[in-house]
This record gives C-alpha cells, sequence and structure tokens, in this order.
C-alpha cells in the first residue's frame, strides 16, 4: 500500500464535485463554479461557489451535493490507502 499524496486527494475531490454541477447543469447555464479543495496534514476542507442564472434548481443544494461527492471520493481514496 502505497500513501495517498494531497495532490491526488484535492484531485478527486475537485473531480467528484465537478461531475455532480456538470450532471445538473449545462457548462452553458454556469456563468462561474470555484471548487477550493485543500488537504493537509490529514485535514481535508472544501469549498464549492456556483453562479447560474436563473436558477432552475437549487444552486445551493447542488453545491451541497457536490461537496458531499467529494467528500465521499476523498473517503473512498482513503480507503483504499
Amino acid at each position: 500500500m502505497t500513501a495517498v499524496d494531497d495532490t491526488e486527494v484535492v484531485q478527486t475531490a475537485a473531480a467528484a464535485a465537478e461531475g455532480v454541477i456538470f450532471s445538473r447543469y449545462s457548462r452553458s447555464q454556469v456563468r462561474d463554479f470555484d471548487i477550493t479543495a485543500t488537504f493537509e496534514d490529514g485535514e481535508f476542507e472544501l469549498d464549492i461557489y456556483l453562479d447560474v442564472p436563473d436558477d432552475r434548481q437549487d444552486s445551493e443544494q447542488v453545491a451541497q451535493d457536490a461537496v458531499l461527492a467529494a467528500r465521499s471520493a476523498v473517503d473512498e481514496l482513503l480507503a483504499e490507502d
């Protein structure tokens, strides 16, 4: 077993979060988004900003779902370690 490095954790989280966002919205619907993930000394932090016009879905709920997906992906990655 090899240790998972910080970059891999951050990339895994970002990919999972982005996957949720773009499963709910087309790229043209998203004005702006930002996924900030850090993993240092075993501590994972994540923040997601999502800006969509004429929100047909609750963008806050989509952002929260993206956070949950990212955390789950990181948990799975770390469990493999």
